[in-house]
């Protein structure tokens, strides 16, 4: 498969860390998988099939934060040894506190953290750089997870629920529409040797018919989650809960409405960065 390799480059008195945040998460809306954060700004790729120049430019015109202008050079990549890219340039070990590390299958495996997770991300969205999936580790390890079932709702490289298998979750379902994600996740779940998650292609209408879950982990966008909550409060057991990320702080309020029509009640929220994680419980 090949991919655009968009730079965009900025200039801004606004932290830079704040602008790449928020831009990766206004280019995750519009197809985009995979960021790498630079001094000057931000490289991000995309799909060849599912780029489209003039919805990006219609994109930077509506970025919410004022006085952010941009710049952006586009260079096509045919198909590669992604891992190799990641490995030169990109990917490095990420750790959440002293429990979980995240490295690739190129880095020395340490022995210091309770959970060692091994993710070799190609160009799949997910590798625990975004606040976004950090946030959701950070819930994920605050919860019960023994015994439970699991459903992970565009579960990209699968780091949530590779996470939640090695905590001790039973029966784990992760899904995603990519097809890209779905094999890179595939791969990600051998690595791990974490057998007990099934992958499947798809949105929504790929859980599987008279499922029913414990928790369910869903860092989408802010549009996704609204349209799929309905279907989310279906396949979850009284009692169960919902931890959804990537939407920004201030779209709290509409997904809280939201989840309160389908019975889903707001436990609390955690935000880094203007994202925000959110748990909801039946």
């Amino acid at each position: 498969m090949n991919y655009y390799e968009i730079t965009f480059l900025y200039s801004s008195p606004i932290d830079h860390e704040i602008i790449n945040d928020i831009l990766a998460g206004e280019l995750a809306e519009i197809g985009f998988e995979s960021f790498s954060p630079q001094d000057t700004g931000l490289i991000a790729y995309i799909a060849e099939k599912v780029y489209d120049k003039k919805v990006l430019e219609e994109q930077l015109k509506q970025f919410p934060l004022e006085g952010v202008g941009f710049t952006f050079n586009e260079n096509l990549i045919e198909g590669k040894d992604w891992n190799e890219e990641w490995e030169k340039n990109y990917f490095k070990p990420i750790t959440i506190g002293n429990e979980c590390i995240i490295h690739a299958s190129f880095h020395r495996t340490e022995d210091t953290y309770t959970y060692d997770i091994v993710i070799d991300p190609k160009m799949a969205f997910g590798t625990g750089n975004h606040e976004t999936t950090r946030l959701m580790i950070q819930e994920i390890l605050q919860e019960e997870m023994k015994g439970k079932s699991i459903l992970d709702m565009g579960c990209g490289t699968a780091v949530l629920a590779i996470l939640a298998a090695k905590i001790g979750a039973d029966k784990i379902v992760a899904i995603d529409i990519d097809e890209w994600a779905y094999e890179n996740a595939k791969e990600n779940i051998r690595l791990n040797n974490t057998d007990n998650i099934e992958v499947l292609l798809g949105g929504v209408d790929s859980i599987p018919a008279g499922s029913h879950f414990d928790l369910i982990l869903a860092n989408i966008n802010r549009n996704i989650l609204l349209n799929d909550i309905q279907t989310y409060a279906g396949v979850l057991k009284k009692g169960g809960l919902l931890l959804m990320s990537g939407f920004y702080t201030g779209d709290i309020p509409a997904i809280e409405k939201e989840c309160n029509q389908y019975g889903l009640h707001l436990v609390s929220h955690t935000e880094k960065n203007n994202w925000a994680a959110v748990k909801f419980k039946l």
